[in-house]
């Protein structure tokens, strides 16, 4: 099966970011580079992912230290990850919303607070996931 040309799926070549084109180890380094641009930049301008941050700080090191076993851990840990990943996102939603532009919209403010509800509801998940496991081990 061959590979559709971008054209044959409405894409733009001409308009795609210049850096697209970059191929192994060139694009594997910039993308490193940008990602790290990107958790420094979410430390920096965002207090809710900076609290979090800490937070996982914290407690990484504490499932790790629990008396649990190796999958207890990872997914204690995992549970704390999956935080940073979707305030990352909703913090993505954000600037792009406000890129958009900083009037109220209902449509703006719909984008923003699925995006918080979604770092609730991960949330939700830290708590479900870590009273499990201490729950087990009592």
């Amino acid at each position: 099966m061959r590979r559709p040309l971008p054209e044959e799926l409405g894409l733009d070549p001409a308009n795609e970011s210049p850096f697209k084109g970059k191929t192994g180890l060139r694009r594997v380094w910039n993308a490193f580079r940008y990602s790290l641009d990107g958790l420094r930049a979410a430390y920096l301008c965002e207090d809710a992912f900076r609290q979090e941050t800490w937070l996982a700080l914290l407690l990484i090191p504490l499932a790790l230290w629990l008396p649990v076993g190796w999958l207890a851990s990872a997914l204690l840990i995992a549970s704390l990850l999956l935080v940073l990943v979707v305030e990352l996102l909703n913090s993505a939603i954000e600037a792009v919303v406000d890129r958009v532009g900083l009037e109220n919209h209902r449509l703006a403010k719909r984008a923003k607070d699925i995006g918080s509800a979604a770092v609730l509801v991960s949330l939700c998940l830290v708590v479900v996931v870590w009273g499990g496991v201490l729950l087990e081990k009592l």
